[in-house]
């Protein structure tokens, strides 16, 4: 059975987007991801995560959604949460890859209750399983995170060459003091479009 993994990555900074991976894997070669060395993202160096996302997007059938620190903005500002905002990529992801099975790193703190919402919207010819810890227990959610965080990376790489005289922008965290230095540049009313604007560090700055 060829089987999805999901996963997002960008989910807690305060700049740019979040990006969520969809990965169709066949049963078959989950030893030669194993042998890769393919494991949850964060488990991994930037350059061990960039030698691997390239060689997964060209053995594999994969897309993802990108969703812009605006658009998040604008979706929480309209009440939804970012479970939801997460929820919604991840529905793209399955509708337009169609997987028989898919395995999702499960973002609601009741996992079954995730599975069953998603399921809901997928139809039937979708099995969904929505787990905890997904991305450290199913390869094909690693190899999902690898590219997620590939992809942002690239985002923030790009992003942060246009402010490197003022000192780049961190790593987007907002508990980063390069990040909280960065922002601390701008008034709220002028801060650039891949912030935030609805995370509190940013909200104090219009306070």
């Amino acid at each position: 059975m060829d089987i999805m993994g999901v996963d997002e990555a960008g989910r807690g900074p305060v700049l740019g987007p979040m990006v969520i991976a969809g990965v169709i894997v066949p049963e078959k070669m989950n030893h030669v991801l194993e042998r890769m060395g393919v494991k949850d993202s964060k488990k991994l160096t930037p350059k061990r995560r960039q030698v691997l996302a390239r060689k997964l997007s060209k053995m594999f059938e994969y897309d993802t959604v990108v969703i812009s620190a605006k658009d998040i903005d604008n979706l929480r500002a309209k009440d939804v949460n970012l479970n939801e905002i997460e929820k919604i990529g991840m529905i793209k992801l399955i509708e337009r890859l169609k997987p028989e099975e898919v395995i999702i790193d499960a973002v609601d703190v009741k996992p079954l209750r995730f599975q069953r919402e998603v399921q809901e919207k997928v139809g039937e010819d979708t099995k969904v399983i929505a787990e905890h810890k997904a991305d450290t227990n199913h390869i094909q959610v690693a190899a999902a995170s690898i590219i997620a965080k590939f992809k942002r990376d690239q985002i923030i790489e790009e992003i942060n060459r246009d402010y490197v005289d003022i000192g780049g922008i961190g790593s987007g965290y907002p508990s980063d003091p390069n990040t909280k230095k960065f922002l601390s540049n701008f008034e709220y009313d002028n801060l650039p479009d891949f912030v935030r604007r609805s995370w509190n560090t940013v909200r104090k700055m219009k306070e």
